[in-house]
């Protein structure tokens, strides 16, 4: 059975499912940034993907940097990611960037003084993010 791996809860708000990704809002208030996670049991690797749910993640990837792309007035640049150094479940990071955010031109990983989302625009923006990627159920 699928489960979340508990750091994405720790670090993230879910905004809802697309037809293969969980999506959830990173709570870090100084990028727009949206973590696709995909519901299919033990995938750590993209490889561990069938094909036809790999042609299906890369089209949420593009569906969810049109969301990012309106979360954040300023996003310039959009970087994608698929670490999993530290959390192994295969994850998928899709972040808004501009030139005078605080990590430029550097990635976003690793930089320190995370600031988290009032509940007030963590909210605002989970709802917008609901609606740019065409979710009908909450």
């Amino acid at each position: 059975m699928f489960q979340i791996d508990p750091a994405f809860l720790a670090t993230s708000h879910a905004v809802g499912d697309l037809a293969l990704c969980h999506v959830r809002l990173q709570d870090d208030a100084r990028w727009p940034w949206l973590v696709l996670i995909p519901r299919v049991e033990g995938a750590r690797e993209l490889e561990d993907l069938t094909l036809e749910d790999r042609v299906t993640l890369v089209s949420e990837i593009v569906l969810a940097g049109g969301a990012v792309k309106q979360l954040g007035d300023a996003v310039q640049k959009l970087n994608v990611g698929a670490l999993g150094n530290i959390t192994p479940q295969l994850h998928i990071h899709v972040v808004g960037r501009w030139p005078s955010d605080s990590a430029w031109p550097g990635p976003v990983w690793g930089v320190a003084g995370g600031i988290a989302y009032t509940s007030e625009t963590r909210s605002r923006l989970i709802g917008q993010a609901f609606v740019a990627l065409g979710l009908t159920t909450p």
